[in-house]
């Protein structure tokens, strides 16, 4: 009997870049084998989400559901970037996965928390979460785990792709067209539109990300500009110049108020539906 170590490909979606990173889809991957891998090393992956105002109603599901279907069986730390701890939601977490709260300022705009929380990860890490953990992933609050999301994710520098433009044109992502601002993409640049919801990677290459938007999210501020999305503008530029060595398909970010596609066989996550006007500050 033949032995089969890997699911056969899929034929329907395009599953490697042109600089060779694989896209990750279900049927491309063999969690097993993945496991094999990784469980041996004992690896611990932080995990940050920002809670701050009303954002925090949402992370007792966050939580909740991410203790059911993301990295399971591996050690997580959890990293609340919140304006008021007394408020985080007792969980209860697996073996080997604990949550820390780190204090940040309420903010009186929606997009100041955007540009600020590059600077947050990174100090964070710098302080903190590099003595502590081998793997990162930045995750957005407003989103629920629905199915299995595993080791296959991990990676030395992670994007997903951005479920609103996975079939649009490159002319048609909405990256930062000012040549003012540090975001700045030209007409004829650019691969994918990628999700400032979810990135993550090997610590020191994440810190390097979130240090090199910081400086530039500090530079554009002292020009009075501010990227058309925020850090998802700087973080698009970064990763022209700096190819992820994995991307992850929709599955790894959805959003409730889509009709799914035939490509899409599982949600993993997915941002969920709100009212916008009742959660954001302005």
């Amino acid at each position: 009997m033949k032995l089969q170590l890997m699911p056969p490909g899929r034929g329907d979606v395009l599953t490697v870049t042109s600089w060779l990173a694989p896209i990750v889809w279900e049927g491309t991957f063999d969690s097993a084998v993945i496991d094999g891998i990784y469980k041996p090393l004992n690896v611990t992956i932080a995990t940050t989400v920002f809670a701050v105002g009303k954002y925090i109603t949402y992370l007792k599901d966050f939580l909740e559901s991410a203790e059911k279907h993301y990295m399971v069986g591996y050690n997580i730390n959890y990293y609340i970037f919140t304006d008021q701890p007394e408020n985080i939601p007792a969980v209860t977490l697996a073996a080997g996965r604990s949550l820390w709260s780190l204090r940040v300022p309420a903010f009186n705009r929606w997009q100041e928390i955007s540009l600020q929380r590059m600077s947050f990860i990174r100090k964070a890490i710098e302080e903190q979460i590099r003595k502590e953990a081998s793997f990162i992933f930045c995750l957005d609050v407003d989103m629920r785990f629905d199915n299995h999301w595993g080791a296959e994710a991990l990676g030395n520098l992670v994007a997903v792709i951005h479920p609103w433009f996975y079939q649009a044109s490159r002319d048609s992502f909405p990256y930062e067209r000012r040549p003012e601002s540090l975001a700045y993409v030209h007409a004829d640049e650019g691969d994918f539109y990628y999700g400032g919801a979810v990135f993550g990677g090997l610590i020191d290459e994440v810190y390097k990300l979130t240090g090199t938007c910081e400086e530039h999210l500090v530079i554009d501020k002292g020009k009075d500009i501010e990227a058309v999305w925020q850090e998802e503008s700087h973080l698009n530029w970064y990763f022209i110049y700096n190819k992820p060595t994995k991307l992850l398909s929709m599955e790894y970010l959805w959003s409730d108020e889509k009709v799914k596609i035939t490509e899409l066989k599982v949600v993993r996550l997915s941002t969920i539906k709100k009212n916008l006007a009742a959660v954001r500050p302005n």
